[in-house]
């Protein structure tokens, strides 16, 4: 796989506050990278210095294996906080006016517009959109150079669950032409549905990195019940068993490397137990999200 962008040891200080320490990962060509970390991470501060609006203090990245240029910077497209734009103009007049700024040739305004679903409401003034267009076409003004990387600042921010659903299609419509994305967020959710792969970031330090597929491996959670007295004692014998507790009503049976639901299942039938209830717990991103920042706080 080609880097895309290779990060190596980008440090920012602001005084006497890190804001971001000694990071280092890279993004390879088509991926979808998410950046989480909770507030104060230096997630912000990162998409910053990669875009050159913030000087790092030491370190340097590269963008497709080359020192960041004006040149290597209009195959980058980004959206980076709240987009600004005229309200009193069209939305096509704002691209216009976006794409002589960034000298993108206007041809490519139609298609544009056409990708981020604003094909009809192109002449009505902007101060008309709902929060959703607007970002939207954000996004359109980020596309106008059909640039290789997009990148993207809590793109949902602030929307209803519509316009969130509209914007996370919209990355993956994006995304399926090849372009390589990488956004922060903090709606973990979105970030499991949309990209590939993800960092996370603490108080300026990357404290885990790797691919969304990895989230919810590990040791298998079964959620049982069965309509028999002392149902817990007859599933501490079973001999995959890693450790039982009871929520939300239910027996949760965390399962040794190996075994699977329907090894259990199979005990259960066999000891004359039919489960009424038997669903294998799949770990969610926000899951390992808690489990990697409460495993960096232990290792300090």
């Amino acid at each position: 796989m080609e880097n895309v962008l290779t990060i190596r040891n980008l440090t920012k200080r602001f005084g006497r506050l890190c804001a971001v320490n000694n990071l280092s990962l890279t993004v390879d060509r088509g991926q979808v990278f998410g950046m989480l970390g909770p507030n104060g991470s230096g997630k912000t501060t990162t998409l910053g210095m990669l875009m050159g609006v913030i000087n790092p203090t030491a370190g340097e990245y590269l963008w497709l294996g080359e020192k960041p240029t004006h040149h290597i910077r209009k195959k980058i497209g980004a959206v980076l906080e709240h987009p600004i734009f005229y309200p009193y103009l069209t939305g096509r007049q704002n691209l216009e006016l976006m794409a002589m700024i960034k000298q993108a040739p206007t041809s490519n305004i139609p298609r544009v517009l056409d990708l981020v679903e604003l094909t009809g409401r192109e002449n009505d003034k902007y101060r008309t959109y709902s929060l959703g267009m607007k970002q939207r076409l954000a996004i359109a003004s980020a596309m106008l150079g059909d640039p290789v990387i997009l990148i993207l600042d809590e793109p949902t921010n602030g929307l209803d669950p519509m316009g969130i659903a509209e914007i996370r299609s919209l990355i993956q419509k994006i995304a399926s032409d090849g372009k390589t994305i990488i956004l922060a967020s903090h709606l973990l959710d979105e970030v499991q549905k949309v990209c590939t792969h993800f960092a996370v970031l603490k108080k300026g330090n990357l404290i885990h990195s790797g691919p969304i597929d990895d989230v919810g491996k590990g040791a298998e959670v079964v959620e049982v019940s069965a309509d028999v007295a002392d149902l817990d004692r007859l599933l501490d014998t079973f001999t995959g068993l890693s450790a039982l507790h009871r929520q939300n009503g239910y027996l949760q049976v965390t399962l040794k490397d190996g075994f699977k639901s329907k090894d259990l299942n199979r005990f259960l039938f066999e000891k004359g137990v039919v489960a009424s209830h038997l669903v294998t717990k799949k770990k969610n991103l926000e899951q390992q999200f808690l489990e990697i920042l409460n495993t960096h706080d232990e290792s300090l």
